[in-house]
């Protein structure tokens, strides 16, 4: 007698949309154990916690890039963008696991700890050894075959080594990209472009990016332009680039079934979109045009094409200080069955849609970036900010948190989302200044730009039915906050970019857990309301309404921490409650670094790029110090060729030297050393000299004995230069 199907086995209706299955179903799961282990993280995106819970008694964590309007907190639904990449860390061992799977996956997680009932926790106080803890996760997909690396650490760092190795490295993002951008949905023509950027130079803000969303097309048809709105794009960008400035504009997947819409006809033509589930005709949905295809960015030849629209002779009205923001890329489809795209769809080489989704997104941004390098020769750099996204997302671009709300709460929340993402290999994120929906208070929109200025990716966004928002539409002593906070990320250019430069040869996250760095103080296993720049600036954003202290932990017992605007010292391995009134940005050097910094803001970043150098100089306990300094062009591939800088700055016995850390690179700048502090500094100087090539000579400088603080003027020398600088005392 044969055995009677199981409902959905060759069809499945999601409401009123129904998914052919002709393969019948399918799955592939495996369970993973980490004896030993309390705590995972990982597997974003989820608006969760950065230790990742147990989902005994819930859903698990699901990975499916969907478009998802006003998401919720703590919650492991699926969002924009999948990263199956794990870590397990205790205090002995950092593991990593990457489940390589593009279809829709599920991840349950059980910890022996947390999943004790009251009756076992109580039966634990008499037992006589310790209990091992364990963390079981199980792992399914819908579709695909089981491919699964492990990677063994033993040590944090060596996990993102080995996760490099296997993934690659990020590339080196343009500087201007690490600089502050302005954008909401929409700015509304060309003259409202020109009053926005002039309003950052009347009140002294820095700004070196300007974008632009839908409404600046022709009809919701992207690589085109509203004539009528902007008539000269081309003239527009020439303007922003005299002040050193870029602008971005979006261009989303889905393309307008219109026969006098070039990109359309020629993809109809040459047969470049997804196609229906039987393969008979194109897949068509609904998005922001109306009826909309999708291209197939599976197909190298379709990428190829892809990139090739964004030549300066194919789009037109763009110039080569012209980026790219993908966004609905998940793909958004609005009648879709959970506004995405069907999952029997077929793509290049017969692929159902279910079997690739969370690539698409990347595959997308691939192209565009390609795009960039293409039209310029394979010169330039390429920008690109994707919303989807999946493992090596990070070759492509940059990634952000998608569509928050101006709250206290998804404040907070950003910053466990960007260090999940972070701590998945995904370093060149941010999340939406201020928040895209709803309407800011003016404190809310202080503290956002506070944190956002220590977000890798820094940008200001917001949606169409919000009040305007910048800076300087707020009362002076507001504006006046905001202005410092962003002053604050272009005095830190120099770090962020070294930082990141860091990220391309080793694949260590730009932004750290605190645990990262500090593998075997448990204290810090569960952290996520403070985080590492790299592996020198602890911050510690204010995320709560009306706070006006904040809680801090500082790790490490024999280390010494300064609050970056006073210097005051803090011992390490403790907590401390900091002051933070409304002007104020948690920020403290650990002791033993060496923070590069510009102090001459400009209008851009590119106008600062010959200005000198300030070293901060925070000494440990032992009066010792060190950092580096990286210094390119900021834009070329030229870095790859060795034209670069990568200096050493050591300080030791009373001296700091500067050699050079690769004498593989080498760059011709005209940036000098502007200045010298020396942060923790025991005894009184009498005299301070540098020697170099050029000779020995006296430098001034001045020394507060009550904050231990030197500070040192105009050393002069080219920042090129190796040189000693030797500090006396009585």
């Amino acid at each position: 007698e044969e055995e009677e199907e199981e409902e959905g086995t060759w069809e499945e209706k999601f409401k009123t949309h129904t998914d052919s299955k002709p393969y019948g179903p399918s799955s592939v799961g495996v369970d993973i154990s980490f004896p030993g282990v309390e705590h995972v993280y990982g597997i974003p995106e989820h608006a969760d916690s950065l230790a990742l819970k147990t989902t005994k008694s819930g859903d698990p964590y699901r990975l499916y890039n969907l478009d998802v309007f006003e998401y919720e907190l703590n919650n492991p639904m699926a969002l924009y963008g999948s990263i199956p990449f794990m870590l397990a860390h205790n205090w002995s061992k950092t593991v990593g696991v990457f489940w390589h799977n593009a279809a829709e996956t599920w991840i349950d997680i059980t910890n022996s700890a947390a999943d004790r009932n009251l009756l076992g926790k109580l039966m634990s106080y008499f037992k006589s050894e310790e209990e091992v803890p364990q963390t079981d996760t199980h792992w399914i997909s819908e579709s695909g075959i089981i491919d699964v690396f492990i990677l063994l650490g033993p040590r944090p760092h060596d996990v993102y080594r080995q996760y490099a190795a296997l993934m690659g490295t990020p590339p080196l993002p343009p500087l201007f990209s690490l600089a502050y951008h302005q954008s909401r949905w929409n700015y509304n023509d060309e003259q409202d472009v020109e009053n926005v950027q002039v309003g950052f130079d009347d009140h002294d803000i820095p700004l070196d990016v300007v974008w632009l969303d839908i409404e600046h097309t022709d009809g919701k048809k992207y690589l085109t332009w509203d004539s009528a709105k902007f008539p000269t794009p081309e003239i527009m960008q020439d303007k922003l680039a005299k002040k050193g400035r870029k602008m971005v504009t979006i261009v989303d997947p889905h393309i307008k079934r219109d026969g006098n819409y070039h990109i359309h006809s020629e993809a109809e033509s040459k047969d470049l979109y997804v196609k229906k589930s039987d393969g008979s005709g194109v897949y068509e949905g609904w998005c922001w045009p109306g009826t909309s295809s999708w291209i197939d960015f599976l197909s190298p030849s379709v990428r190829q094409w892809w990139a090739e629209r964004f030549s300066l002779e194919n789009y037109k009205g763009s110039t080569l200080n012209l980026f790219t923001w993908n966004d609905m890329n998940e793909p958004s489809v609005f009648n879709g069955p959970e506004i995405t795209m069907y999952k029997d769809a077929r793509h290049y080489g017969g692929w159902e849609h279910r079997d690739v989704h969370n690539i698409y997104g990347m595959l997308q941004q691939q192209a565009t970036a390609e795009g960039h390098i293409l039209r310029s020769g394979g010169k330039e750099r390429p920008f690109v900010l994707s919303r989807a996204f999946f493992s090596g997302s990070h070759r492509f671009g940059a990634v952000w948190t998608g569509d928050n709300e101006a709250s206290w709460d998804h404040l907070k929340g950003s910053l466990p989302m960007l260090l999940s993402m972070s701590a998945a290999g995904l370093p060149f994120v941010g999340a939406d200044i201020g928040g895209f929906f709803k309407n800011p208070d003016p404190d809310l929109l202080v503290r956002w730009y506070q944190a956002g200025a220590f977000y890798p990716f820094m940008r200001a966004h917001a949606h169409l039915d919000t009040r305007r928002r910048e800076p300087w539409l707020y009362d002076a002593d507001k504006t006046a906050i905001i202005r410092e906070a962003i002053r604050r990320r272009y005095e830190l250019l120099p770090l962020w970019y070294t930082i990141f430069r860091e990220a391309y040869t080793t694949g260590l996250p730009v932004i750290r857990p605190v645990w990262l760095e500090f593998p075997r103080d448990k204290n810090t296993y569960e952290m996520e309301e403070q985080f590492l720049v790299g592996n020198s600036l602890m911050v510690r954003p204010v995320t709560e309404q009306y706070a006006t202290s904040v809680q801090l932990y500082l790790p490490g017992s024999s280390l010494v921490w300064y609050d970056c605007d006073d210097y005051k010292p803090y011992n390490g391995g403790s907590r401390h409650s900091i002051d933070a009134p409304l002007n104020k940005i948690p920020v403290f050097q650990r002791g033993g670094t060496i923070v590069p910094k510009k102090l001459r803001i400009r209008r851009s970043s590119a106008l600062m790029a010959n200005d000198p150098y300030t070293l901060v100089v925070a000494l440990d306990a032992e009066g010792e110090a060190k950092g580096r300094l990286y210094i390119d062009d900021g834009h070329s591939f030229d870095y790859q060729k060795g034209t670069f800088l990568l200096r050493e700055f050591t300080f030791s016995q009373n001296k700091l030297t500067s050699s050079a850390a690769e004498t593989s690179g080498s760059y011709v700048t005209k940036s000098w050393l502007e200045r010298v502090i020396v942060v923790g500094i025991s005894d009184t100087p009498t005299s301070v000299q540098i020697s170099s090539s050029a000779g020995t000579s006296e430098l001034m400088f001045s020394f507060d004995s009550n904050s231990k603080v030197l500070t040192i003027r105009k050393p002069g020398l080219n920042i090129a230069v190796d040189f000693t600088i030797t500090v006396r005392s009585s």
